[in-house]
């Protein structure tokens, strides 16, 4: 297929993709949502940060001429790539498996091992719930202000619940700014029961297209190479599709840190279900008392704000 005519084919199919899919970058494992598709690019936003990146039509040009000469291995992907490799497996002719990315002519169109459908994941307000009570639970049984005495088992979960909680709850987060920034307006604060926000406005800057940079430069007798540079993403590409080293063009140094690789939602369910019989099990005198603790908390709060 032609370069043209496969640009065509993976924009339709991210145009395709249903409200609330998700692809994972496959090495990290980065969840990133397509936001939207142009001409020259599609723009994704990664959903542990909020943020937006442009992926370019002629760096998947780059990407593809390497698939169709031979197979990219998984592991040798870098940061800047994943994204690339994870959106070309949506279109029809290209295929991967646990090690590569390879072309394939009999493959099936947005049958990608990189693509979460939304019908497969519980919705965020669901998901928060449901990891913010797993953590609390967890935290009544250990002494979390000692972590270095923790057993190992107990230090994983704690991490990956963590983890999974603050993910959840950027997201929630993000999906009420939009309704907010709607309803508050300059120099105006909102309050609520736990807080209050206000609206705050920060400058992003955005190059314009070379040409008008360049033109500027010009006209001002400003030499063009103060302001080029290598681009990383795009070397990146390019350290992926050809033999050039990365030792040849980066300096490399080793940094140590927790990645979660996997979560269990199977247990995380079944500890769930336990969490609840406990609770449905609590009658009688005990049951009151929570009861009566749990409003004597909401009580306290309500007098405390209207205090302020």
């Amino acid at each position: 297929m032609e370069p043209d005519d496969t640009w065509a084919s993976l924009r339709q199919q991210c145009e395709a993709l249903e409200p609330g899919a998700e692809l994972l970058t496959p090495v990290s494992e980065r969840p990133f949502e397509i936001e939207r598709t142009d001409d020259d690019r599609i723009v994704v936003r990664f959903g542990d940060s909020g943020e937006t990146r442009p992926l370019w039509r002629e760096q998947f040009v780059v990407f593809l001429e390497r698939l169709d000469e031979g197979e990219v291995s998984i592991d040798h992907l870098q940061p800047g790539v994943e994204p690339y490799a994870s959106v070309v497996t949506l279109a029809d002719e290209y295929a991967a498996d646990d090690e590569t990315i390879r072309y394939d002519a009999d493959g099936t169109a947005g049958d990608s091992p990189f693509l979460v459908p939304a019908s497969d994941a519980r919705n965020p307000p669901e998901r928060v719930h449901d990891d913010a009570l797993l953590l609390a639970a967890l935290l009544e049984e250990l002494d979390a202000d000692e972590p270095a005495a923790l057993d190992t088992d107990s230090l994983t979960d704690l991490y990956v619940l963590a983890s999974d909680l603050q993910h959840g709850s950027n997201r929630v987060r993000r999906s009420a700014r939009d309704p907010l920034l709607e309803r508050l307006g300059p120099d105006q604060e909102l309050h609520g029961r736990y807080g209050t926000v206000r609206r705050t406005t920060r400058e992003r800057r955005q190059p314009k297209d070379a040409e008008t940079i360049f033109a500027a430069l010009d006209e001002r007798g400003i030499p063009r190479e103060w302001v080029t540079g290598v681009d990383r993403d795009k070397l990146d590409v390019v350290l992926a599709v050809t033999d050039l080293e990365e030792s040849e063009v980066y300096d490399v140094d080793e940094d140590v840190y927790v990645q979660k690789t996997g979560v269990d939602e199977d247990e995380k369910y079944s500890r769930l279900q336990g969490i609840a019989d406990r609770i449905d099990d609590l009658e009688g005198a005990e049951g009151e008392e929570l009861r009566d603790e749990l409003d004597d908390i909401e009580d306290r709060l309500e007098e405390a704000l209207s205090a302020d």
